[in-house]
């Protein structure tokens, strides 16, 4: 096991936070992609024209390349099975570098293109900027992972991930259904809207679940190196398990702070933790039993999940992630939507905006993050929580 120096020193090299499916950041991710235009035009060039932007490059690439990547499978699988009411999909994916601005720039570069449906985006800053500009134009946008309770504050946006708040609810309905502990500690960081929001919710609903909170202890932006005060408190109030509504670059601090401490109870994170595993210099025996509130596990025997994971697998020879299976289950919910509203390439924007609103309010869709997802009028997903545990440096499904 890597002692907390150890561990220091590799979140040092990781230059600090990352946005995954809130606002938060991580480490440099070189990317194999930069710029992403995959149009599969039908004989008269008649098609649907989805658009979406992430990060590519820079320090949240990890995640909008899983988005792009899932979705492009989706897209290919769609097209070859003859498309939407007869129509194939253009899809174009922009990189906005995890950036506001940027993120606004790649949405009117994309409107250019030619693009009517939008999914997108990655990450909950640009999110929350892009989504003035599509109520605007009244263009129908779902994010796959953006989790900031202001992603779908308009009728048009919707979303495929739990938000913020939805992941506390979530958590402590787990946690107290499985019985996984009734004595929980909590470390958050209270600078972090991502984090305080989900610590909120969580101490809001746990009693509801049997679940005692017996410690919550708060860090900032300033004092996230040490949390040796915080993991005291919680060993001294008996807690079984400590909650981590957190990213993993400080997770990996508090786990190896813990080890030293010879502290041993049960970890559970949510959405931010996933990374913790792709950590340069990081130990993942430090990780082991890490259990993450996720709607997607890999290894999941479900046939709908293992022909996923089989085409991401050999088109990208890697294992996809919760962002690339969010992504997936994005372009099937458009899908789904544009066949209930009988939509075609020829409508307007507008009018594409007002039917898939509309529909999103009737369908039901199957997917590899959640079976019989429907949402409600103010864009959130209703969806079971599902949880996996890190064994042998892998995620497996619990």
């Amino acid at each position: 096991m890597k002692k907390f120096t150890s561990v220091l020193l590799a979140v040092a090299m990781v230059a600090t936070m990352l946005v995954g499916c809130g606002a938060k950041e991580t480490a440099e991710t070189p990317a194999t992609e930069t710029t992403t235009e995959t149009t599969t035009e039908t004989a008269d060039g008649s098609a649907f024209k989805i658009g979406g932007s992430g990060p590519l490059t820079g320090g949240a690439a990890i995640y909008g390349i899983a988005v792009q990547r899932g979705a492009q499978i989706a897209v290919d699988e769609i097209n070859a099975a003859g498309g939407i009411n007869g129509f194939q999909i253009d899809y174009n994916f922009a990189d906005d570098e995890h950036d506001a601005e940027k993120a606004v720039n790649a949405y009117n570069t994309l409107k250019d293109w030619g693009m009517q449906l939008f999914m997108g985006t990655v990450t909950s800053g640009p999110c929350v900027a892009v989504i003035e500009n599509t109520k605007e134009d009244n263009m129908f946008q779902i994010t796959p992972s953006g989790t900031a309770v202001d992603c779908v504050k308009y009728p048009n946006a919707f979303r495929v991930c739990f938000s913020d708040p939805g992941q506390g609810g979530k958590s402590a309905q787990y946690i107290g259904e499985n019985k996984i502990a009734s004595k929980v500690a909590v470390i958050y960081d209270s600078s972090d809207v991502y984090s305080s929001g989900i610590y909120q919710t969580f101490a809001a609903d746990a009693a509801n679940y049997g679940v005692e909170i017996v410690a919550a202890e708060a860090f900032t932006a300033d004092t996230k190196t040490d949390f040796t005060t915080q993991l005291t408190k919680a060993k001294d109030a008996g807690a079984e398990l400590v909650f981590l509504p957190i990213y993993y670059s400080e997770a990996a601090l508090i786990l190896s702070q813990a080890d030293s401490m010879g502290y041993d109870p049960m970890f559970f994170g949510c959405d931010g933790l996933d990374g913790i595993l792709t950590m340069e210099a990081f130990d993942t025996a430090l990780a082991e039993d890490l259990m993450l509130l996720t709607p997607f596990a890999a290894d999941a025997e479900d046939e709908a999940t293992q022909n996923f994971v089989a085409a991401y697998q050999e088109a990208y020879g890697e294992t996809p992630i919760q962002f690339a299976a969010n992504a997936y289950d994005a372009m099937y919910i458009i899908k789904a939507a544009l066949e209930k509203a009988g939509a075609t390439p020829e409508m307007s924007v507008s009018e594409l905006g007002d039917a898939m609103i509309a529909a999103m309010s009737e369908i039901t869709v199957d997917g590899v993050t959640g079976a019989n997802m429907t949402w409600t009028e103010e864009g959130e997903v209703n969806k079971e929580p599902k949880a996996v545990k890190i064994v042998d440096g892998t995620y497996k499904a619990m």
